[in-house]
């Protein structure tokens, strides 16, 4: 992997969804998309007046990610931490109302492709389960342009290999086994979920973005991965954002940076060593058999 260093930047950045909404009812969670449906149908009937309410996401986002830091993104259900992440890697839908800017050492996302500089991880895991560990991983390193398989058949070594990946992530004695899907059994829901990070650092991407990637993973297997994911962001000048929930101590203490969002604000972003500091000096102390991360998600 050969990286340039990125730095994110959000200035004044606001995100706002519409919807249709029966009259006198409070909205109801954004993630209830079968909701959303019936009342579209009720509305087209005439069964249920309709009025436009406007629902914020996020707003007033500023601040800026910087490389060779590794920020970890806390926030409770609802606060809009996968919208920011979506927002910093130039994914969001084109039906949300967006104000402000996000630039990347200075460029504006129309100056370039963001999709080629910065990769969002979703928790969602999509695999084809018909493919091997290994072919998948090489699959994605193609499709992003890192010809793995061209060059081993040429004979010339990559810079980084695929087998170094699954070393480091802990596929090497699942490498040949099919993911797997729905249909039929394959590898394990951990070993899935590091195959799905694995997708991401085969490529080029200098910017990563992930959103709660431990889902389904037990602590040392996570230290494993956020472990492997800091060496290369430090090392190579990398830019990464983070959202884990609930990370153990030992999880939490391998971050630089600290992004702490509540009802789409940002409360505290800056460095892990000062956020205590930061809180105490308003009058929130953390109790001293407390982890920090909880602390954090309590406050």
């Amino acid at each position: 992997m050969n990286w340039l260093s990125q730095a994110a930047r959000p200035g004044h950045f606001s995100v706002q969804s519409s919807s249709n909404m029966a009259a006198g009812r409070p909205p109801p969670p954004l993630s209830s998309s079968a909701s959303a449906r019936l009342r579209g149908v009720a509305n087209a009937l005439h069964i249920l007046p309709s009025r436009k309410q406007t629902i914020p996401i996020l707003n007033g986002i500023s601040g800026i990610i910087k490389p060779q830091r590794m920020t970890l993104l806390l926030g409770p259900p609802g606060s809009g931490k996968t919208t920011l992440l979506l927002a910093l890697s130039g994914r969001l839908g084109k039906s949300l109302k967006v104000s402000g800017k996000v630039t990347y050492n200075g460029h504006e996302m129309d100056d370039f492709v963001p999709q080629r500089t910065a990769a969002y991880v979703s928790q969602h895991d999509l695999h084809i389960g018909e493919m091997t560990v290994r072919e998948t991983l090489a699959f994605s390193a193609r499709c992003q342009g890192v010809g793995y398989f061209y060059e081993k058949e040429a004979n010339i070594k990559p810079d980084a290999d695929l087998d170094a990946f699954m070393k480091i992530l802990g596929l090497e004695a699942c490498a040949d086994t099919m993911v797997g899907d729905e249909m039929f059994r394959g590898i394990s829901g951990g070993q899935r979920k590091r195959v799905t990070a694995g997708e991401i650092l085969v490529g080029s991407a200098k910017a990563l973005f992930m959103d709660e990637i431990s889902n389904g993973l037990d602590s040392s297997t996570t230290f494993q991965i956020i472990n492997s994911l800091r060496q290369a962001i430090h090392i190579l000048s990398g830019t990464a954002v983070i959202s884990l929930l609930q990370p153990a101590p030992e999880i939490y203490n391998l971050f630089d940076d600290i992004l702490l969002l509540s009802d789409g604000q940002i409360v505290y972003h800056g460095p892990r060593e000062d956020v205590l500091d930061f809180f105490e000096s308003i009058g929130f102390r953390c109790p001293d058999r407390k982890g920090v991360a909880d602390f954090l998600q309590e406050v």
